[in-house]
């Protein structure tokens, strides 16, 4: 071999070191930025969940950076994660958020988890026109903007969507005497398209956070096993006739009463005898919207515009069993704050939100039923109770409810 390959062959050898070392230094040193970030998600998290496990979402992330929200050991808040993809290129990828619930008479500072009525602050609007893209603007309520909560295994876990979960406990006598009633902690990505794997990822860090938080706070409690798997929480709203689930009372009733002005699609979600909440979507097709629409007034058929666009008509039911009863209210405006509904009582605001009580397995349960805006106008007073009443009489068989306290003639006025 001559002089001139034998230089070639020794130069192309130093460059392919040069090459793996240059590898290797990158290797490290995005393990190094992994564990730092790793380190940064447990410290704003609070340490209430593993920064490796956040890390793993989305096909897994080498860089990230984490903001606290008030989040700090025995103070309930939320943490939020962001991946970096280089400089000046972040993108919100997680949060975690989470709470202790107290009743007002131990806590005057206590606000409720489920907030009910179509309020731009309440968890109830389920169709978001102004963050839609053309496509979905065309037919407003064919999809929804976050799926129906199904339950974790039998629901006493907590329950979990398209993109989050939610894990809760129960506080048993044993508690501490400061330990609160019950807590939740609810994980959740901020971007599209979620895995199976990412689900499932999901429901571990929320369970692992509410155990994490019992045990900080000395709520005596039992976390049931996750289910083997979470079957996906579907957004696509399907015919009301075909309903199953906690939306299946609406056929027997729609087969009494007729179609009329009713919804003609739902969202619905699994039923258990164990499930501490219960919830149904339903919804006005453009369709149903245009059939509807000769028979109103004036001021009608402008609100029927309205609803093939950026107001679209639906209700949803929901019910609220055991502790989770006690977690329920609305916006007040009047107020200017969140008011609590008291289980035993029944009533209906003009916000075009109604509930019922009962008793079920000797728990106090709480039904309620919320109307999009101008909905329950073009719907009337009747047709609403008619439909509520259903609802009610249906669940409360269903689930060997007694007790039952329903709202008065003059809760369903509507403007």
């Amino acid at each position: 071999m001559g002089v001139g390959w034998r230089r070639l062959l020794q130069t192309m050898a130093v460059g392919g070191m040069g090459l793996s070392l240059y590898a290797g230094w990158l290797t490290v040193d995005d393990f190094r930025d992994r564990a730092s970030s790793e380190h940064d998600i447990a410290a704003a998290c609070g340490g209430l969940v593993p920064g490796a496990a956040v890390m793993d979402l989305q096909g897994g992330v080498v860089r990230a950076k984490a903001y606290e929200g008030g989040l700090v050991p025995n103070h309930p808040g939320s943490c939020t994660v962001y991946r970096v993809n280089g400089p000046h290129d972040t993108k919100a990828l997680f949060t975690l958020e989470s709470r202790g619930s107290y009743t007002v008479a131990r806590d005057a500072s206590a606000v409720p988890t489920h907030i009910i009525g179509d309020d731009a602050t309440s968890s109830e609007e389920p169709f978001d026109y102004f963050h839609r893209t053309d496509d979905r603007r065309r037919d407003a309520t064919a999809i929804a903007d976050r799926a129906e909560p199904r339950p974790l295994g039998d629901g006493t876990l907590g329950w979990y969507g398209d993109s989050f979960a939610t894990a809760r406990a129960e506080c048993g006598p044993s508690s501490r005497s400061s330990a609160p009633a019950r807590l939740t902690a609810t994980a959740r990505v901020l971007f599209d398209d979620v895995s199976a794997a990412d689900r499932e990822r999901l429901a571990t860090l929320a369970r692992t956070a509410v155990r994490t938080l019992a045990d900080r706070t000395g709520c005596a409690t039992h976390l049931p096993a996750l289910p083997d798997r979470l079957p996906p929480a579907p957004t696509a709203l399907r015919p009301a006739k075909t309903a199953t689930g906690a939306c299946q009372w609406l056929v027997g009733h729609l087969t009494a009463h007729g179609q009329d002005r009713l919804p003609d699609r739902v969202l619905d979600s699994p039923v258990g005898a164990a499930n501490p909440q219960e919830t149904c979507l339903m919804a006005a097709s453009p369709d149903q919207v245009r059939r509807i629409t000769p028979g109103l007034d004036r001021s009608g058929r402008t609100y029927a515009r309205s609803a093939l666009t950026h107001s679209p008509w639906w209700l949803r039911t929901a019910s609220y069993f055991g502790v989770e009863a006690g977690t329920v209210g609305y916006k007040d405006s009047d107020a200017d704050r969140d008011t609590f509904i008291k289980p035993g009582t029944a009533g209906g605001k003009l916000k075009g939100i109604w509930w019922a009580s009962s008793v079920c397995d000797g728990k106090p349960a709480l039904h309620t039923l919320t109307s999009s805006y101008t909905y329950d106008g073009v719907l009337g007073s009747r047709t609403i109770s008619a439909l509520f009443r259903a609802y009610v009489d249906d669940i409360t068989t269903r689930r060997g409810c007694t007790q039952v306290t329903f709202p008065d003639a003059k809760d369903f006025h509507v403007a």
